[in-house]
């Protein structure tokens, strides 16, 4: 019996009504004039501003020499804002004030695990509760749901006795295997992607055979790439900047990841701004880039979301 089952495309899904309002203001954008275009962006340029003035802080600091960060001004011009020289050497200062390259090499892997668990196991249980009927799925749904508002610091004591009943205090498994166990926010984003998703693929997988570890492994996933893009995405930014995970459970300075090896740094070095403020810089540069490669991804999973067949 042949079992391929030919996967429709994806542009065969209709938009959602996000989609259909990015795609108006689009077409109401291309209609402007040259000047119209101009005073547009030169509206949003200044709208930026405001936010990104302590990033601008932070690189200038990281920049400026100690004779003019500890400087008496009670003004913020743009004299003093630009460094004058720019200290080029307070990276590579900053770099051997603490083992930048092991804490990268830390995050990095509790960033693959954290990552490659969350996004597998939250698509499991979201195609579940998407694509199956079962006893009270419903109940069992909200009750996950119910979840989200629940704040992670009440959980934070008996979370903390159980991993260190488990004698898992001191490694990463507290920070990597909850990852493995599901996350209700992509369970819920996931299950609206599912929901949407033609539901002749999988009857005419099943004619052919296929169980429904197949429909969800060959089917179901890829058609799922721009929701599972961004739970990714979300997963990264988290561990990636996540200070009170290793903070509880790592007391090894040998496993310590960047968000806390700078708070160390701050403790050790405090009156050392440029080194603090260049690690920093060297901190969020992945961060930044990764948004801008990544940010079609981002709205087109997050824009698709909940839309309806």
């Amino acid at each position: 019996m042949n079992t391929t089952t030919k996967v429709a495309p994806a542009a065969s899904i209709k938009p959602s009504a996000l989609q259909q309002t990015v795609r108006r203001a689009r077409k109401r954008l291309t209609g402007l004039s040259m000047s119209q275009k101009f005073m547009a962006h030169f509206v949003l340029l200044l709208l930026c501003i405001p936010a990104l003035l302590p990033l601008a802080w932070m690189v200038s600091t990281s920049l400026k020499p100690s004779t003019q960060i500890f400087a008496k001004s009670n003004t913020l011009t743009l004299a003093s804002l630009l460094p004058h020289p720019a200290q080029w050497s307070n990276y590579p200062t900053a770099l051997h004030a603490v083992p930048f390259e092991l804490y990268l090499c830390n995050t990095l892997m509790l960033c693959a695990f954290t990552v490659v668990g969350a996004v597998f196991s939250s698509a499991l249980v979201a195609y579940g509760f998407g694509r199956l009927e079962f006893r009270g799925k419903s109940a069992l749904f909200m009750l996950m749901i119910a979840t989200i508002a629940l704040p992670a610091q009440v959980t934070m004591v008996p979370v903390f006795a159980l991993f260190r009943w488990l004698h898992w205090y001191g490694t990463y498994l507290p920070l990597i295997v909850p990852a493995f166990c599901g996350a209700p926010f992509y369970i819920f984003l996931l299950t609206q992607f599912f929901r949407k998703l033609p539901s002749e693929l999988a009857e005419a997988a099943r004619l052919d055979g296929a169980s429904e570890w197949r429909i969800f492994w060959q089917i179901m996933l890829p058609l799922s790439k721009p929701a599972l893009a961004t739970c990714a995405l979300f997963q990264f930014l988290g561990t990636w900047n996540d200070f009170l995970g290793p903070l509880l459970y790592i007391n090894d300075p040998k496993r310590y990841t960047l968000a806390y090896g700078l708070q160390q740094l701050l403790s050790t070095h405090g009156s050392e701004w440029a080194s603090l403020m260049a690690d920093s810089t060297i901190f969020i540069i992945p961060i930044v880039i990764l948004f801008f490669f990544t940010q079609k991804t981002f709205v087109s999973g997050i824009a698709t979301t909940g839309s309806k067949n």
